[in-house]
Parts: C-alpha cells; sequence; structure tokens
C-alpha cells in the first residue's frame, strides 16, 4: 500500500549521468581514446552501430544542463570523469590533458555557483583503450598502480571542491558484460574466469583507492569514499520452499555479495567460493576460478567505503535450477538458478526492467542486515521507454518512480539508513549496446537535431514536485501533481512538434536544395555540350 509522509530534512534529491553516455567530443581538445570508442567503432557491435561519439554534446553544453538542473531543484548532480580526457593513455606519467582536467574544473565551479553537490564517480566504464591493449585492462593487476594514479590527480585537482566520490559505478556489469558475456566493451568472452578475474582487480583498486584518500587527503578535504553497486533483488518463487529461497540467497550474493561481501566483510560470500569451487573441481581444475584473497589483503579490503552507493532497477523471481557438468562453466552456470518474472509485473520499456517497486525496500533492509546498517545514496534508479515515437507524457515513469521512491520511505521507516536519491537518468542518452533505442532521461533529446534540444518529459515536472515536497504529502497533492505535469507535457509536445517540422525544413533547405542545384547544373552543362558537339 501506499505511504504518505516526507523525508528526512536534509535528505538528498538528485539525478545521474555520466561520461561517455553524454559527453561526445570522443576525439577533441586532447582526449584519449577509450574502450568504448574502440568498441563502439567496430561494426555489429551496438544497436544500429550507434556509437557514443557526439552522445548529447554535454561536453559543449554544460551551462545548458546546469540550467536543467536548477528547473528541476535537485540537491546534487552525480557525473563522472572521463579517465582518458585527462589522462589519455590512462598513464600519468606519460601524459596530462590539461583542457580536460579545465573542462571538469569547469563543470564542478559550475555546479557549485548553482548550489548543486557534484558527487563524481571515478569510472563508469570508460577505461582508456591504451590499456586495454597494452595489458589487457581489467584483467590485469597493473590497473591497480595505474587506476590509483588517476583517482589521485582527480582528488589533487578537484578535492578541494568534491566532497563525495565513488570508485567504481555498477562494477559487476564491468566485470560480467565486459569479460564475461562481451556484450559491453572491450567485448571479452573469458567464459568462467574473466569476470571473476576483472572484479577481483576492481575490488583491490577500489581499496587501494580508499587508502589513498584516507592517508593523504582526508585530513585536508574531509570527504567520503565509496563504491556504487548495482544490484536486482531477487525473491523465491516459493517462500516456504528452502531450495528456493537458498536459490534466492545465491542470486543476491552473486549480484550484491560479489562486491560488498569483501568491502565490508573481508572475503567473498561462503556460497560464492563453494559453488564456484566445487564446479571448478568437477571441471578438473587445480584451484578455483574465483579468485582467493590473502590474509593480508582481506583486512586491507574490510572497511574501505564511507557510503555504500546503490543502484537498483528490478526484480526477479529466482528458482533452484541445477545445471549439468560442463567442460566450460560461466559465471550464470555456476549459480545453478533460473530467474522468472511475473506477467502481471508493468514493463513499460525494455523487457529486463519490470516495475516492481516492493523489492526495493526488501533489498535495502537486506543491505542493512548484512552490512552493519551502513550509510546508503541509491545512486541510480529509473526506468526507460522502448519507442521509436516521441514520448513525453511518459506516465509509466511517473508511476515507476513514484512507487521506487515510496519503497525508500518505508525502508527509512525500518531504520535503512538511506540519505540520498539518484535518479536516472537527467536526459536521454547512450545506453552502451542498446544505442539510443532506450530512453531514461526526465529530459528528451531530439538526436536527429544537430543541437540536440532537450525538452522536459511529465515525469521532470513530477519528480521535481516530489523535491520541492521532501516526499508525499497527502494523497490529493499527489495527485494534483499528476494532473499539472501531464498538461505541461501536451504543450512541450507541440513545441517539439513546431521544432521538429523547421528542422526537417532546415535539413530539406541545407541538404536537398543545393543538391537539386548541383544536379541542374550538372544537366545543364551536359546538355550544352550535346549541342555544341550537334553544331
Amino acid at each position: 500500500s501506499f505511504y504518505y509522509g516526507t523525508f528526512p530534512a536534509g535528505f538528498l534529491w538528485g539525478v545521474g549521468s555520466s561520461a561517455y553516455q553524454t559527453e561526445g567530443a570522443w576525439d577533441k581538445d586532447g582526449k584519449g581514446p577509450s574502450i568504448w570508442d574502440a568498441f563502439t567503432h567496430n561494426k555489429g557491435k551496438t544497436f544500429r552501430n550507434e556509437t557514443g561519439d557526439s552522445a548529447c554534446d554535454g561536453y559543449y553544453k554544460v551551462k545548458d544542463d546546469i540550467q536543467l538542473l536548477k528547473e528541476l531543484k535537485v540537491n546534487h548532480y552525480l557525473f563522472s570523469i572521463s579517465w582518458p580526457r585527462i589522462m589519455p593513455t590512462g598513464i600519468k606519467t606519460e601524459q596530462l590533458n590539461e583542457k580536460g582536467i579545465q573542462f571538469y574544473n569547469d563543470t564542478i565551479n559550475s555546479l557549485l555557483e548553482n548550489n548543486i553537490i557534484p558527487i563524481v564517480s571515478l569510472y563508469h566504464w570508460d577505461l582508456p583503450q591504451v590499456l586495454q591493449e597494452k595489458y589487457g585492462g581489467w584483467q590485469n593487476i597493473s590497473m591497480i598502480n595505474y587506476f590509483n594514479d588517476y583517482a589521485n590527480l582527480c582528488f589533487e585537482k578537484f578535492g578541494d571542491r568534491v566532497k563525495h566520490w565513488i570508485t567504481f559505478s555498477n562494477p559487476w556489469a564491468v566485470a560480467e558484460k565486459g569479460y564475461e558475456t562481451g556484450e559491453h566493451a572491450p567485448g571479452l568472452k573469458l567464459g568462467g574466469c574473466g569476470a571473476y578475474k576483472a572484479a577481483h582487480h576492481i575490488i583491490k583498486t577500489h581499496a587501494k583507492v580508499w587508502h589513498s584518500y584516507n592517508n593523504t587527503w582526508r585530513s585536508e578535504q574531509q570527504g567520503m569514499v565509496g563504491i556504487s553497486l548495482t544490484s536486482d533483488w531477487g525473491e523465491p518463487v516459493d517462500p516456504h520452499s528452502q531450495t528456493d529461497r537458498d536459490a534466492a540467497e545465491r542470486y543476491i550474493q552473486f549480484h550484491l555479495g560479489w562486491f560488498a561481501n569483501p568491502i565490508y566483510r573481508g572475503d567473498y560470500p561462503e556460497i560464492m567460493k563453494k559453488y564456484v569451487g566445487r564446479k571448478s573441481a568437477q571441471q578438473g581444475l587445480g584451484t578455483s576460478r574465483l579468485p582467493t584473497f590473502s590474509v593480508q589483503e582481506k583486512t586491507y579490503i574490510k572497511g574501505t567505503s564511507d557510503f555504500l552507493g546503490i543502484g537498483h532497477f528490478t526484480t526477479r523471481y529466482v528458482i533452484q535450477k541445477s545445471f549439468p557438468f560442463l567442460q566450460v562453466s560461466s559465471y550464470h552456470t555456476d549459480r545453478d538458478l533460473t530467474e522468472l518474472v511475473d506477467p502481471k509485473w508493468p514493463a513499460p520499456g525494455p523487457k529486463w526492467l519490470y516495475s516492481v517497486p516492493w523489492g526495493f525496500r526488501r533489498l535495502l533492509n537486506y543491505i542493512k542486515t548484512q552490512y552493519g546498517n551502513p550509510l546508503i545514496y541509491v545512486t541510480e534508479n529509473g526506468v526507460s521507454e522502448k519507442v521509436q515515437c516521441t514520448q513525453l507524457c511518459d506516465e509509466w515513469r511517473i508511476e515507476y518512480l513514484k512507487g521506487y521512491i515510496n519503497e525508500i520511505l518505508k525502508a527509512l521507516n525500518d531504520g535503512v539508513n538511506v540519505k540520498g536519491y539518484t535518479a536516472c537518468s537527467l536526459l536521454d542518452k547512450f545506453e552502451w549496446n542498446k544505442g539510443f533505442s532506450e530512453r531514461f532521461g526526465f529530459y528528451h533529446i531530439d538526436f536527429k537535431n544537430k543541437n540536440k534540444p532537450r525538452y522536459p518529459k511529465a515525469s521532470a515536472d513530477y519528480y521535481k514536485k516530489i523535491i520541492s515536497a521532501n516526499g508525499f504529502p497527502n494523497p490529493r497533492e499527489v495527485q494534483n501533481w499528476y494532473q499539472k505535469a501531464m498538461d505541461t507535457c501536451s504543450t512541450t509536445h507541440q513545441l517539439l512538434a513546431t521544432d521538429s517540422l523547421i528542422t526537417h525544413v532546415e535539413m530539406v533547405t541545407e541538404i536537398v536544395l543545393p543538391t537539386v542545384f548541383t544536379l541542374c547544373v550538372f544537366i545543364s552543362i551536359v546538355l550544352l555540350i550535346f549541342y555544341l558537339r550537334n553544331h
């Protein structure tokens, strides 16, 4: 049931984005190539071979986008720094890009001038391509020191103003989609080992960066360093079945616990070690495909998070499923489970993203119990639409946000220590291997228009009302928000239709007319030559 009430005073409301998905300017002003530049430039890797080469042109539109943040009345903006934009090869001793550093300095300063807190992720998937080519990226232990050098440069250049740092955004996707399935950059399919090895190095890197900040920068800068982990909730199909409950537990531990357990408890989850170890032995391997931490490493890693960032989108029902002995195992078959969905769950966008708000409260309570009620910032939560026609009146996103944010309010009453919420996302943007086919933004972008204009959706107006009221005061007021949001989007739709027509006319003027003129000249010349030959 819906719970009416408000959030505690000081609760932070914000929106997020990431560098590769929004900035564009992929090779401008001294930026080096990233693995996503290389990946998307290979045909067949993304939807319609789309790339983030120009994306939202966020590199050139910082001031415009900060105006949108002011319109929404957010307290904070979560964005990522592009490692190759400030360090083109990824190696500090080789080259620094002052123009890239200046870009992020200007962004941070503009945010603060407008009373918006910058929350900065050091890594949202765009590894410098040079490090991938030279060392194999996150398969190589040398990444730990290279990333630590990069992090320290960011602390040195921006840490006087940035007080909330995220080391890695959704490292699960980096490991599983980058090195197991190959759906994401760098596109490697190292079944059964690649994801575990990448995650192992990422966890060690995170710990090193936290200690660097703790030892060198914390006393002077007084900031916080955390990690952002994205996880679905896994619910047993039959809550009375021990087998299903165990399968649901494995689902969470292989997803969230894979990274959270070492950071909060000092080692991988026991169930992960047991299952991967057993499957590895069945394959005849002498050691487990899941790497191990030494005693010193466990101590070094445990406790290295001042807050836990949580990304969450959807829920799955989980049931036990034994995979027979396979010569080549994978992360997915290691878990011995299968995922199901309820056909009644709303699925407004892509087929993976079902709206199941109650799963969020359960996930937050699970974190409270498992990891000692850590300080939590929700770093990603939202829903996309997957339709080719423009939809500014996004009532399904309003329902999704209303439901999921309300579950956070309930979790706060359960005693969960949530201090902020970041909606995904400010703008429609490049959605990795899905290209521009999925749109998560509060603001629609007309990507066919060279100026990439932004148009508010109904959900932008609705989210603004939640922020202003700091929650859901009463049924009548909340219902009024919905009506006003839908009225606003109708007006914006008319504006968009007019602008699209103007863009179309401009395109005809700029492309078609010169082409027709050139063709006419060419035909005239041919006819003239023909005429002269005959006479």
